[in-house]
């Protein structure tokens, strides 16, 4: 399987320090060494939008549109400035763009221009703002066709952790697929980078209002046979990919927390997770495990579609 070839860097034009477009370099540099034969393209990009522009009256549609081009061309100086700084042998295409939903200006760069890599920095969320305001972050990761690492302040020691969060439980083929998707990324990844691999999964405890409901419901039984169906899984997976079962670990509990736990535990500087577009009501709400687990480490994360995902952007 080929790595990362062509690379969309998110810039964040509040921050000096650009996490994104030096974790794409350190990544870009390794797929080299490892393949030299490889081309690969990095894209730094950001998306720029000034309401003032587009409301004012005196102005034509002709002088609005250079105006545009004028902010625009300021930025890209200012944009072509950063890359150099970072004194990269490989070349590193500027690219700004006028948008007003920044999201979607990234996710249509991907669909245009096949990016298998979208890298962007993240921060803690305000959790007031996650469940009611659903940021950049949260739009990418649902509506992104290709995987997204979201960078975080964790460097990558060499012999460091890389844990892929799988569920193992479900027999659905989606899932069973996207075991494979994150299992085969995190082993790439880890020889890519010097790491090891390490699997999580959780699984339910004891429905409280079975155990109400029907007084003769064996809760011990039922967690005991739960959580033997999962280790079993969990053996099966890992052996399939040759990961020593003392890297493995399937603990009862929701998976953000699970995940959290052992993304601890291990101290592991990227956890690999899949993600499924949620849209409306349930998603701006509740969000998905990706989302609650993002907001809860402080390692990189990255977000891996299931095959055959078409984004609700891509028409």
């Amino acid at each position: 399987m080929d790595m990362y070839q062509n690379i969309l860097v998110v810039i964040d034009p509040t921050t000096e320090e650009q996490k994104a477009l030096k974790r794409a370099i350190d990544l870009a540099e390794r797929i080299h060494t490892a393949r030299p034969d490889q081309q690969i393209n990095i894209t730094a990009f950001f998306s720029i939008f000034d309401f003032s522009y587009e409301m004012t009256t005196i102005l034509s549609s002709v002088d609005r549109d250079n105006m545009r081009q004028m902010v625009i061309k300021e930025r890209q100086v200012w944009l072509d400035d950063i890359i150099s700084a970072t004194n990269c042998k490989m070349k590193i295409t500027s690219q700004v763009v006028w948008h007003n939903r920044p999201f979607e200006a990234i996710i249509k760069q991907v669909i245009a221009h096949n990016y298998d890599l979208v890298i962007k920095g993240t921060h803690q969320h305000d959790k007031f703002k996650s469940v009611v305001f659903t940021p950049t972050d949260w739009h990418i990761l649902r509506k992104c066709p290709c995987p997204v690492l979201l960078v975080k302040e964790h460097e990558w020691p060499l012999q460091g952790n890389i844990l892929a969060a799988v569920n193992v439980g479900s027999d659905e083929t989606e899932h069973l697929s996207l075991n494979n998707t994150i299992t085969t990324q995190a082993k790439n990844l880890a020889q890519l980078i010097t790491a090891n691999v390490h699997l999580v999964n959780s699984y339910p405890g004891t429905p409280v209002n079975i155990a109400i409901e029907i007084p003769e419901f064996d809760a011990s039984e039922y967690n005991s046979t739960m959580q033997a169906h999962h280790q079993e899984a969990m053996r099966q997976h890992a052996n399939s990919f040759a990961i020593p079962l003392a890297n493995t670990y399937v603990e009862e509990g929701l998976p953000e927390s699970v995940i959290e736990q052992v993304a601890l535990k291990i101290d592991a500087e990227l956890v690999i997770l899949g993600t499924v577009g949620r849209t409306g009501i349930s998603a701006a709400l509740i969000g998905n495990t990706a989302e609650h687990v993002i907001d809860q480490l402080n390692c990189d994360v990255l977000a891996l579609k299931p095959d055959g995902y078409v984004s609700p952007l891509a028409d």
